[in-house]
């Protein structure tokens, strides 16, 4: 190894030019990652392809202007210099830099970085007087001649660069490297690759525009952002307010927050930033601050005027810098024919618009735009110049038709970064062989190291109807002393997939499965997912388990053991059959196949030892649950949709999932399975465990809340998650029970989202899950569908597994580099639960499109009015779970009107809005007032737009009283029993650590009786007994 020094100029803190010299190690093993190479390189992690014409070497500007169609999977032999790499995240940005990683660790793309300036004969140093640009370029062509004669000749290389000068010094200068221009290179290389023709062309085209327009525009549109150091500096002083611009998309144009901080910005204080850019802001004066506004707008046009504001002003800024682009790729649309003649005369210049409200139109320079007006397009921002009213950028590649399905989906996925291509060929080849004929088997040598289940345990599943990727059973039986053994069984996904191979890479980067509507896209290849790793009946299958002794009474937890295991499922329940089996349905024995062309007797006693087995998990579900929410567990609301198609995949109906018991039974056992694995992995790897925190929400998020349920006369406690959990059980409605449902659907909004970590980026007291109760909380039970549980499961073994903890822990993150997967998995997370309502939303207008809201009763609904604004009303429509606007003012500016139990009519008129009602008056005298809860008759319309997806709107019909359907008793008897039998099992619970404590007092001593100075047999009763002397209160109505 030489030591060398490499000089640097950097900028010092006051602006002034600092040298600095730095030492430079230089290594004669570096590894070429060529697959063609004769020395002795380490040939471990990716090596180029040996099956290509030629190796291409682009130069730092080539790398900086063209990445995305290097990205092409039919671009080959790549080699990325680290020269070239590192300029990329100098000048580029992380974003970019980032985009660049991936497309190096993605095993579907034939490319690699080489270590270039670490090569002891591939580096040059920098001369003294030579540019940066020079010296880069240099650099370059120096290492792609190494690297040509390092594999002896075998393998010609391409140097592409746009310095010309390059080309003429360095073009013929050594056989077998030639250096040619980019243009150069796809013409001779690649001329029958067209879209990456049609690409470059935009590019260049979009970068000559952008030239040329700095040269002609004197004038600003904007005010120039402030340099770094001075942005930097006003920061640390607090000058300058740092934090993430988030965009409000019902008023685009007007309104903007920084994220956390709450600071508002107006449109034209933006000042170039972009939605999710990382700004910095500079606060206004008291006098300029602005309050939010809270009338209904539907975003159809760019100047709509800012509507009324209540409230308080709030803080409000001006963007002064832009710390961190986050820009993406966008889908846009191209303008219709009227549009673009109404544009301007230069039509090769277009402004398209993105289908994301939040971010402003794009101008483009393309030739195709007549061609595309009817489909949806990817385009990538290049520029935002201060002379420039929008920002510019460049055509990528067309999706698909506006309206077509597979084109909307497409728009959803490319919105949310989510890139779903096929499992690559080196991927696929990691897997194990599993087919109808030569199915997968367990291998005696992992038998011989495993706990064998198969023939003590029953075990089964529970899941929706159509589950493939089974990754969880479950278990519990009676042991010889009388105790009880509950059994959680997880797939072991990690047997499979080993850490840092080509799948596990994969995985980590998809972080998830995305569920949409109507399809999902598997974070792991179908061969493991729905068949090696998923846990279905009949089957031997790996598994990790875990299981709890638990004390046959009270079911508190004696002993937990982690093991490997051999498991083989007996059943595979649907919930809807388990929850019949629960209820004694005799008609749910026939959805279970396992039990058909069985002789009645065995039959009867396999459903009797099923039957027990699920009514045992039940109980102790209750008693799991009822601990937790004494410690003040919540119970939150959600809006889930079922999309029911039918045989030619057309939309049958819109179903909302219906809650049942053994919904929680099943989610019971694994959040317990996950805690227990949470405190024992953050025992084990104090400083780098994968847990999940969930932080107390803000109490101002709890404002709507709290004035919707005074409305109807409930208080609620925010204080605490106990306190707000006892609350919202309080607010029930026995006449509606829809108000509870929403006023817990409105705390899940006021909820901060839970987070992965690691543990050792934030201290202990901020582990705790807000929304669970618990001190410590993790994700174990899922690792088919989610990278975080492979992790996890990978943190379990090493923790538990002795013999083999040297291997596992070489595989184990190290605190740094798990908190920058946390990241990348929590924003993975955000994109799924994006994607997945994003799809909800357009099946749900696809459903309505095609009907007539006149005609067909399936548009006319009743609603539930939950938000009172200055112009309307936001209703909630249970039948099909839908929450959207309804107006009480339209465009012209009538107001509505509703008599007796005619259809409502727009009269001439005005609003009056309340905190908790709405009064619309006509010019006439008549009035209707609308208030928080009320039920009224609602039509369902679809707003359609070419640019942006399709929205729900409703439109009140009249302000009838709401009739409850079957489906709604059914909820109201769920909770009502629910709510009992959590009271009931509570009130056992207590009772059964009274006998427990009466039992201990019989066997005292008696001269320690003597001493015992209370009426009660123990210290539990003492303090007992001094807590109600304290706390007595006979008024109160108290919950035990």
């Amino acid at each position: 190894m030489l030591r060398t020094e490499k000089v640097l100029q950097l900028r010092g803190q006051h602006g002034r030019s600092v040298r600095v010299v730095r030492e430079h190690y230089l290594r004669p093993d570096v590894p070429c990652r060529s697959g063609l190479c004769p020395a002795a390189c380490p040939r471990d992690g990716k090596l180029l392809s040996d099956d290509v014409t030629h190796y291409v070497v682009p130069d730092c500007k080539v790398v900086q202007d063209y990445l995305e169609i290097l990205e092409f999977p039919e671009l080959k032999g790549i080699i990325f210099m680290q020269t070239a790499c590192q300029a990329v995240q100098h000048q580029k940005g992380r974003r970019q830099y980032n985009k660049l990683r991936n497309l190096v660790k993605d095993a579907r793309h034939d490319c690699i970085v080489f270590a270039n300036e670490f090569h002891q004969h591939s580096y040059l140093p920098r001369e003294k007087g030579e540019s940066m640009e020079k010296w880069q370029t240099r650099s370059i062509y120096n290492a792609a001649v190494w690297y040509y004669n390092h594999c002896l000749g075998q393998m010609p290389v391409v140097m592409v660069t746009e310095d010309e000068d390059a080309i003429g010094q360095y073009g013929n200068e050594t056989e077998g490297v030639f250096v040619i221009s980019f243009k150069n290179y796809l013409d001779n290389f690649w001329p029958d690759l067209k879209a990456a023709h049609e690409l470059f062309d935009s590019i260049l085209q979009a970068r000559r525009e952008r030239e040329s327009e700095s040269q002609e525009n004197s004038g600003k549109e904007y005010p120039e952002h402030l340099p770094g150091e001075i942005v930097e500096a006003g920061i640390k002083s607090g000058r300058y307010i740092q934090g993430t611009l988030n965009v409000n998309k019902h008023r685009a144009q007007l309104e903007a927050f920084v994220r956390l901080q709450g600071f508002g910005s107006k449109e034209t204080a933006r000042n170039r930033a972009i939605h999710g850019d990382v700004v910095a802001v500079e606060l206004l004066p008291v006098q300029e601050w602005k309050g939010r506004t809270v009338a209904l707008c539907e975003n159809e046009t760019e100047d709509k005027a800012p509507a009324d504001t209540t409230g308080d002003p709030m803080p409000t800024g001006k963007v002064v810098g832009i710390i961190q682009k986050n820009w993406r790729d966008y889908v846009v649309t191209f303008p219709s024919k009227e549009e673009s003649q109404s544009q301007g005369r230069n039509a090769q210049k277009v402004l398209v618009t993105p289908w994301d409200y939040r971010i402003p139109k794009i101008r483009i320079s393309t030739q195709q735009a007549e061609a595309l007006q009817d489909y949806r397009v990817v385009v990538r921002i290049d520029s935002w110049e201060s002379t420039s009213v929008y920002p510019n950028g460049h055509f990528v590649r067309v999706l698909g038709k506006i309206g077509d399905l597979e084109g909307e989906i497409a728009a959803i996925l490319v919105e949310n970064s989510i890139c779903v291509a096929p499992f690559s060929e080196i991927q696929m080849s990691e897997m194990p062989v599993s087919s109808s004929k030569n199915p997968w088997k367990v291998n005696p040598e992992e038998e011989k190291k495993r706990l064998d289940l198969r023939d003590t345990h029953l075990i089964f599943s529970i899941d929706p109807k159509g589950c493939e990727d089974v990754d969880d059973a479950l278990s519990v039986r009676s042991l010889p002393s009388g105790n009880l053994e509950l059994g959680v069984h997880i797939a072991d996904v990690t047997q499979f997939v080993a850490a840092n191979s080509y799948t596990d890479v994969e995985a980590r980067a998809r972080a998830t499965t995305y569920y949409l509507a109507d399809r999902r896209y598997d974070m792991l290849p179908s061969v493991l997912s729905a068949d090696i790793c998923s846990l279905l009946s009949g089957l031997d299958r790996y598994a990790v388990s875990v299981s709890w002794e638990l004390e046959k009474e009270s079911y508190e937890v004696l002993r937990v053991c982690y093991n490997k295991t051999i498991i083989r499922s007996a059943y595979k329940l649907a919930y809807e059959t388990a929850q019949g089996l629960l209820d004694g349905d005799t008609g749910a024995v026939d959805d279970i196949p396992e039990l058909k062309n069985l002789d009645e007797r065995t039959r009867e006693k396999k459903l009797a030892e099923l039957v027990w087995a699920i009514s045992k998990l039940t109980e102790i579900a209750r008693h799991i649950r009822a601990k937790r929410d004494s410690c003040g567990a919540l119970e939150l609301e959600g809006v889930e949709i079922r999309v029911q198609l039918d045989d030619q995949h057309n939309i049958h109906d819109l179903i909302p999932k219906q809650p049942l018991e053994v919904h929680e039974t099943v989610a019971e056992c694994m959040i317990l399975a996950n805690h227990w694995v949470a405190k024992k992995i953050s025992e084990n790897f104090p400083h780098q465990a994968l847990l999940r925190q969930h932080p107390p929400p803000r109490q101002e998020f709890f404002t709507e809340l709290r004035e919707c349920a005074s409305a109807k006369g409930f208080s609620i406690d925010t204080r605490s998650n106990k306190a707000l959990a006892e609350s919202l059980d309080k607010a029930y409605d026995p006449q509606d029970p829809i108000v509870n449902k929403l006023l817990r659907s409105m705390a899940t909004h006021a909820m901060s989202n839970a987070l992965y970590f690691s543990t050792g980026s934030c201290p202990e007291e901020e582990f705790h899950h807000y929304g669970l109760a618990l001190e410590k909380y993790t994700h174990f039970t899922s690792p088919i569908r989610r990278y975080a549980d492979i992790v996890v499961h990978r943190l379990l073994m090493a923790a538990t597994l002795e013999e083999t903890k040297g291997d596992i822990k070489e595989n184990i993150f190290s605190n740094k580099d798990l908190e920058e997967l946390c990241r990348h998995i929590n924003n993975r997370n955000r994109a799924a639960q994006c994607a997945e309502k994003q799809s909800t939303e357009l099946f749900q207008c696809m459903y309505f499109k095609d009907k007539t809201s006149e005609t067909d009763e399936r548009c006319i609904a009743d609603g539930v009015i939950y938000s009172i604004r200055t112009n309307g009303v936001l209703v909630f429509v249970p039948r099909y779970g839908i929450k959207a606007a309804a107006y009480m003012k339209n465009k012209e500016g009538l107001v509505i009107s509703c008599q007796g139990d005619r259809n409502c009519e727009w009269k001439p008129g005005s609003l009056h809005r309340f905190q908790d009602k709405i009064t619309s008056t006509t010019t006439t005298g008549e009035s209707v007032t609308l208030s928080l809860f009320d039920h009224i008759t609602v039509k369902i319309l679809v707003q359609t737009s070419r640019c942006h997806a399709d929205t729900i709107k409703l439109e009140i019909i009249r302000n009838a009283p709401y009739q409850a359907p079957a489906a709604e008793v059914s909820q109201k008897n769920f909770h009502v029993v629910k709510s009992e039998l959590v009271k009931a099992v509570s009130q056992s619970a207590e009772a059964a650590q009274r006998a427990q404590e009466n039992a201990r007092a019989e066997v005292m001593a008696e001269d320690y009786q003597k001493y015992c100075q209370s009426k009660g047999r123990s210290l539990y009763q003492l303090l007992e007994e001094i807590r109600e002397l304290a706390l007595l209160d006979v008024s109160a109505d108290v919950r035990t």
